[in-house]
């Protein structure tokens, strides 16, 4: 019985390295394509080197849509991210995105651009098991604590700001959260900007992005009350592992609605 054909955007790059052999080893995947300008022209395995795949790399997402699949799983980078997401749903693919750096605008887009083609679209800032427990957790304090704020650490060459996971969790608890008590931004003496960036509505949630040598992937959510405070933080170690069960999840279970699902926690009971 043929598997859920699945071409990966970005396979060799840091996730995609991981993925490619898990689609391999799984009993319902197919890996139909594989998308990586550098590797362009080898062999899938061979290009991240692991055994022959029987897969040649192409340079665009494009050419990697020529041949038939079913589903196009992208971990590229935040500027091409959109286009390839657009370019999947335009050629009748569902799409799992990975890739963080698109804001509400982009995935209010991708959004009716699915619905109108009648696919699926998954994207979340993070596909960790561990992450998406971090946002269901600060949700459930969101609802007893108004005063929140995000930081989020990575290493200094990240080119995109905040993190996927931290935009993410910044959009769903601006639209649970309760006022604060903080000095509105606007109302701010001095450099403003120190205050970080505000993100989600209605209740926007102050962001601040550290980026520095020594860190891989970290946020957290700082809740204050008077006297006491709570802090809930995910911490992503230097391998990929964590994220290839959650995307394979969302690979599997794209197709079942059309339009965008956000977040992991979509497919969680």
């Amino acid at each position: 019985m043929a598997g859920i054909r699945i071409v990966v955007a970005g396979a060799t790059g840091w996730v995609g390295r991981a993925l490619v052999p898990a689609v391999l080893a799984a009993g319902d995947l197919v890996l139909a394509g594989a998308v990586s300008r550098a590797a362009a022209g080898k062999d899938a395995g061979e290009a991240i080197g692991a055994p022959t795949a029987g897969v040649i790399v192409a340079a665009s997402l494009k050419d990697a849509l020529s041949v038939p699949s079913d589903v196009v799983i992208d971990y590229t980078k935040p500027h091409v991210v959109k286009g390839n997401v657009l370019t999947a749903i335009e050629a009748g693919r569902h799409v799992v995105v990975g890739t963080s750096g698109l804001g509400a605008e982009d995935y209010a887009e991708i959004d009716a651009a699915a619905r109108k083609a009648h696919v699926g679209v998954i994207a979340a800032g993070n596909f960790s098991i561990t992450a998406t427990l971090l946002k269901r957790f600060a949700l459930e304090a969101a609802r007893y604590v108004p005063d929140v704020e995000i930081v989020d650490y990575a290493s200094a060459s990240k080119p995109d700001v905040p993190s996927g996971t931290g935009r993410e969790l910044a959009e769903v608890l601006g639209e649970a959260r309760q006022a604060g008590t903080a000095k509105p931004v606007a109302d701010l003496s001095g450099l403003k900007e120190t205050r970080g960036a505000s993100i989600g509505a209605p209740i926007p949630v102050q962001v601040h992005s550290l980026r520095l040598p020594g860190y891989v992937l970290s946020c957290e959510a700082h809740f204050g009350l008077p006297d006491e405070r709570l802090l809930i933080r995910h911490d992503a170690g230097s391998s990929a592992a964590p994220y290839v069960a959650g995307t394979l999840l969302a690979a599997r279970r794209v197709a079942e609605q059309p339009g965008l699902r956000r977040g992991l926690d979509s497919l969680m009971s």
